[in-house]
């Protein structure tokens, strides 16, 4: 397979000298093309500063980003993002197909060719009866669809999500999530997801990186064998993902790779318990993020 991001003995530093602060610690780990990577871990434990370096927003103090093959230096211009808040991420003025436009205006494209392109991503989103619309008309959910939209629109060699589903309901973040699942496929697109829930990450994922407190570290990096055909019932109530989604729990609430055990005393019942309080709590840290 062909290596399309390459992370390696990424750290990052915020000050100098006795104040500073360590967010992330000799990360290292890569993303084949065509791949859906997760990344999953704490509050707070430098998943924001990863994902700054990964777009080349941000210089790590160590190590290096690679994007098929490229050293990261600035923003690659083949490279998307999905930020959580949609409604800071669309221009307010202007239409959704005009949106969806905007970051072709530099690529060279047409006004033809850029119209093409969005009512292609718009139709594959569920949104072509909407291309007329502004953003303030359209729920939640139907925003974050219009940035996905443009985000695929520039047929970008990587797609960053940073928990993109975090602010809408869950019956909207079930329509999200297989809403990606089927785009992935369309565009044949590499993705990168940071999210705090652990169910999404299984649901959505090839692989689950799961990340230690701050400053992160790889805690594990877990193949996901659910096959490409998902739904939300099936998929999520089958003993692959049940026993992924407590493994995955129980990594999370270790403090380094060190202290895991198998914890052959706990019951399926447990683990599943310990899943659902830890996602839980951080729905509830995104929703009130969000409100803020």
């Amino acid at each position: 397979m062909v290596t399309m991001l390459d992370v390696s003995g990424v750290g990052h530093r915020y000050g100098t000298g006795a104040g500073a602060n360590l967010a992330i610690d000799e990360l290292s780990f890569k993303v084949e093309a065509g791949e859906l990577a997760c990344i999953v871990g704490p509050s707070g434990c430098g998943k924001s500063t990863l994902l700054r370096a990964i777009s080349g927003l941000l210089t790590p103090s160590s190590g290096e980003v690679r994007l098929h093959g490229d050293l990261v230096q600035g923003v690659p211009s083949d490279l998307a993002v999905v930020f959580q808040d949609y409604s800071r991420s669309l221009f307010p003025w202007l239409s959704v197909r005009a949106n969806v436009e905007f970051p072709l205006r530099s690529r060279g494209l047409s006004k033809a060719q850029r119209h093409e392109r969005a009512d292609e991503v718009l139709e594959w989103v569920g949104l072509s009866g909407a291309a007329r619309k502004y953003p303030w008309q359209l729920s939640g959910g139907m925003q974050q669809r219009v940035s996905i939209a443009r985000a695929l629109a520039c047929r970008p060699a990587l797609l960053l999500m940073d928990e993109p589903f975090a602010s809408v309901d869950a019956q909207t973040r079930f329509e999200l999530e297989d809403l990606l699942l089927r785009v992935r496929r369309q565009f044949d697109s590499t993705v990168l997801l940071v999210t705090h829930d652990i169910d999404e990450s299984i649901y959505l994922a090839d692989r689950v990186f799961v990340l230690s407190k701050s400053p992160a570290s790889i805690v594990a990096d877990i193949p996901v064998d659910l096959g490409s055909e998902r739904d939300q019932i099936t998929t999520r109530e089958s003993d692959t993902f049940v026993h992924l989604r407590s493994e995955v729990a129980r990594l999370l609430q270790m403090r380094s790779p060190e202290t895991v055990s198998t914890a052959d005393g706990r019951t399926a019942a447990a683990d599943r318990a310990a899943a659902d309080r830890w996602a839980e709590a951080e729905r509830a840290e995104s929703r009130e993020t969000a409100r803020n």
